[in-house]
């Protein structure tokens, strides 16, 4: 077989996929960090997934903001008919509407921290300049950010709102100057707290439904075990059993921000320097949580 030299050859085309080099700024472990930080705060809103994945976490925001709204519609219509304002729930009270993040926390955390390890892509983000305590600042640091938000927002809702139907936004505002350091306080010690239990507990396992059962699983555990040691607080008075209680612990902080002092009305009245007993153990649970953090992802294998 011979082949005519005159034929017409096939047309090629020749690429030329030569790569440039990157030449922009180069971010170090700061960087890295904050990059994993936005990245987790959408993964737990949901954001660029799938529909069913945004539910959780605005429904919850729009169940905790119903109470300022019913108070603030309550206060403009009765804002002519009583001498002094009705409230169905002061700010303080609705510090304590929060904790119904609690499921929250139990679904947001696992999600945000179980998929890493159960998809081995620790050792792949670790090759970046990015080491375990960075890996933890920035879960933790989403997760919290987000608790604060959901619970800081009812809150300004709630305050906006009462100074409009108040007789005077100026007075309202200028009597209630101690509220706008007080509620940022005691959601900022709610929101920490709660973010590093989750992201310790949800740290030990790969698997998200068993770090949700988890979480719930030990406020309610615990909650119910201080209950059980205090018993009838109203009569008996208050026992440092109340400290067991994890879920309601922040709380107790929540009141000594804003009455100086434990709510009389708490499992913990009457127990000697019970505020300074619910802060120490406050920091020793955010320690523990801190520690078996830090030793999860000490490693870059684990």
């Amino acid at each position: 077989m011979t082949i005519d030299a005159s034929a017409p050859m096939s047309r090629g085309a020749v690429y030329d996929r030569g790569y440039r080099p990157y030449e922009g700024p180069r971010g170090m472990r700061g960087a890295a960090t904050f990059a994993l930080y936005k990245a987790s705060m959408r993964r737990a809103l949901g954001l660029r997934r799938a529909w069913r994945q945004k539910v959780a976490p605005f429904v919850l925001l729009g169940v905790v903001t119903v109470p300022a709204i019913v108070n603030v519609g309550i206060g403009y219509v009765t804002r002519d008919r009583l001498a002094d304002r009705f409230q169905i729930i002061t700010y303080r009270e609705y510090v304590g509407v929060s904790s119904a993040l609690l499921l929250f926390v139990a679904l947001v955390a696992p999600d945000v921290m179980c998929p890493d390890r159960r998809q081995r892509v620790l050792p792949l983000m670790f090759a970046r300049p990015l080491i375990g305590i960075d890996y933890v600042v920035a879960k933790v640091g989403a997760i919290g950010t987000i608790l604060f938000a959901f619970s800081f927002l009812p809150q300004l809702v709630l305050f906006i709102g009462n100074m409009l139907v108040s007789n005077s936004a100026l007075d309202y505002f200028t009597g209630h100057l101690d509220v706008l350091w007080k509620v940022p306080s005691a959601v900022i010690v709610l929101a920490l707290y709660y973010a590093v239990i989750g992201c310790a507990v949800s740290s030990l396992t790969d698997r998200r439904i068993v770090a949700g059962a988890a979480v719930i699983g030990l406020f309610l555990l615990t909650s119910i075990t201080s209950g059980v040691i205090v018993g009838d607080w109203e009569i008996k008075g208050g026992s440092a059993g109340a400290l067991i209680n994890v879920l309601a612990l922040p709380l107790y902080l929540r009141d000594v921000i804003f009455l100086g002092s434990v709510d009389e009305d708490s499992p913990l009245n009457g127990v000697s320097t019970g505020g300074l007993l619910a802060l120490a153990t406050y920091l020793v649970i955010l320690v523990s949580g801190a520690v078996v953090l830090w030793r999860r992802y000490r490693w870059v294998e684990r």
